[in-house]
């Protein structure tokens, strides 16, 4: 049955000579995984830089409930970035965004909410020409929220992983905890790395094989830059 839904791309991997498949998590459905037929060919009608990580699309589905590959009628941009493709920093940024998204979605367990707040996150990050260099912060603040193990209180974040916090980042925490994606405080590169260390050991206890990320010290070695 085909059905409309909006998607966030999460990456894609080669199959076959010129076919990829891609995973996306959809407004409607979850995290869904997609054959896409031709795509790395020459003459491919809809080319692969629709599938990079974060793109925003629209997209028209096959879609058919305990089948793991479903296919693609139709797709397009929803949203051309300006900057993220183009700039280091955000480059970096998207693909830790990524992976923190694949560590913590699910498959088949749609929420509107969540989707659009990832959506607006990745938005407001394309578009800050500055000061968006907390926005992985603030996203993992919010996905906290949304995935049902945020806390208020800095406190608890430090006393059940060995994070040693100065008083300045104490309290920059807890700043970043009740604001999240209003977060606007001015923080150094050393705050801002044992920061994300931090609420990263936080996501490690709540999220069942979070486990190590890749992107992470490329992602705190660019932002320093």
């Amino acid at each position: 049955m085909l059905q409309k839904t909006s998607g966030i791309v999460l990456g894609f991997l080669r199959y076959g000579d010129s076919s990829i498949i891609t995973r996306v998590y959809t407004e409607e459905y979850g995290l869904q995984s997609y054959i896409v037929n031709g795509v790395r060919s020459a003459k491919a009608k809809n080319k692969i830089s629709l599938y990079q990580p974060l793109t925003l699309l629209d997209l028209v589905v096959y879609h058919k409930e305990n089948k793991d590959l479903k296919r693609i009628s139709e797709v397009k941009n929803n949203y051309p970035f300006s900057s993220i493709p183009f700039e280091q920093k955000k480059v970096c940024m998207a693909l830790f965004i990524t992976e923190v998204l694949s560590k913590c979605l699910r498959h088949d367990q749609p929420d509107p909410e969540l989707f659009h707040l990832i959506r607006s996150s990745i938005i407001k990050l394309d578009a800050e020409k500055k000061g968006y260099e907390n926005t992985h912060l603030q996203l993992l603040v919010e996905l906290s929220g949304a995935l049902g193990f945020r806390t208020f209180e800095s406190a608890e974040i430090s006393r059940e992983f060995p994070i040693l916090l100065s008083d300045d980042e104490k309290k920059i925490l807890r700043t970043l905890l009740e604001e999240g994606l209003h977060f606007n405080a001015p923080i150094s590169n050393s705050q801002r790395r044992t920061l994300l260390d931090c609420l990263l050991h936080f996501f490690a206890h709540h999220i069942e094989n979070f486990g190590q990320l890749n992107s992470v010290e490329i992602l705190k070695e660019v932002m320093s830059a």
